[in-house]
């Protein structure tokens, strides 16, 4: 069994920070790309960030030079800095992880999701 667990999620206001933590569990043999994804009310869920086993990240246009992804593999953890907050930020922020397993080979698994919500 695999279980993504985040936190993080809360309430800030406008220009303020948060920081979105992601740990995996499991029988894992390795983590290839982990990421972050989000899903406001009424739209389809969107990529904000991704980073593979070597620290290579990609990050969508609408965040760069605000947010910043980072891993630490030997916690199987991913963390998503967000700095200057908007509420256009609001959503549901879901991690993702693209693993091996032992048996049972390359699998993809999804948190449960963690809200943010940008308001003054």
């Amino acid at each position: 069994q695999v279980q993504l667990v985040e936190s993080g999620g809360g309430l800030v206001q406008p220009g303020g920070s948060l920081r979105l933590s992601c740990v995996v569990s499991g029988s894992i043999a390795s983590i290839n790309v982990m990421g972050w994804y989000r899903q406001a009310p009424g739209k389809e869920r969107e990529l904000v960030a991704t980073i593979t086993s070597r620290g290579i990240t990609n990050l969508a246009d609408s965040v760069k030079g605000r947010f910043t992804i980072s891993r630490e593999n030997a916690k199987a953890t991913v963390y998503l800095q967000m700095n200057s907050l908007t509420p256009d930020d609001t959503a549901v922020y879901y991690c993702n992880a693209d693993l091996t397993r032992l048996v049972y080979g390359r699998q993809n698994y999804w948190g449960q999701g963690t809200q943010v919500t940008v308001s003054s």
